[in-house]
This record gives C-alpha cells, sequence and structure tokens, in this order.
C-alpha cells in the first residue's frame, strides 16, 4: 500500500491511500497515522478511494487510533469510500466511530 499526507491550515492532515489494507500494510498505516498525531495534528482525514480491500488487522489500527486520538481531542473521518470497504466497516460498526464524508471539502468542513 502507498501512503502520503499533505498538511493543510488547522492542524488538519490529509492521508492518501492506495492499495489494500491487510496484514502486509496495517502496521504501515498505523504508523503513519500515529506520527501525525506526534506532529500535532488534530484533524485526519483519510482518503480512501484508492483502497477496495480492508481485512480484520486494518479495522484493529482505526480502533487502535481512535482510542490514542480521543486522548488528544482529535478527530479522524474518512473520505472516498469504495463500496467493498464500507460494507465491512458498516458490518463492524466502525461507522458508528469513524464519520463517513463524500468530499474532503466536506469532511473538512464537519469535522
Amino acid at each position: 500500500m502507498e501512503i502520503s499526507a499533505k498538511e493543510l491550515e488547522n492542524n488538519t492532515v490529509v492521508i492518501e491511500l492506495c492499495g489494500d489494507i491487510d496484514i502486509y500494510s496495517s502496521s504501515d498505516l498505523k504508523d503513519a497515522m500515529i506520527s501525525q498525531i506526534d506532529f500535532g495534528a488534530k484533524r485526519i482525514i483519510i482518503d480512501m478511494e484508492d483502497v477496495h480491500y480492508i481485512d480484520s488487522s486494518g479495522i484493529g489500527v482505526f480502533i487502535s487510533v481512535l482510542g490514542t486520538f480521543k486522548k488528544v481531542n482529535g478527530k479522524i473521518g474518512l473520505v472516498k469510500i469504495t463500496e467493498p470497504v464500507k460494507k465491512v466497516l458498516e458490518l463492524t460498526k466502525l461507522t458508528s466511530f469513524l464519520p463517513i464524508y463524500n468530499t474532503e471539502a466536506e469532511a473538512i468542513e464537519k469535522l
């Protein structure tokens, strides 16, 4: 999986993902998100337009990082979710904790 980050205003970071979130890539995703928290990000927007698969290790990363981020009063939102990933997030009830937005602009406005 490829991971890139871009900083926006107001301690907001967009992390763009390309590839599957699975046992082989989930630790890289966790490291990328934790490093943004360490650098002072208060809002992280995860662009998942090019992610078509997520397994339990990916779900675990989001749960773990959510807990860490709540300690610093941060917020995480997902944008451009593909249908297969959305189904997994809904089945695991993760959508109750991770808001999903259609666009980056919507996420910036509502987070």
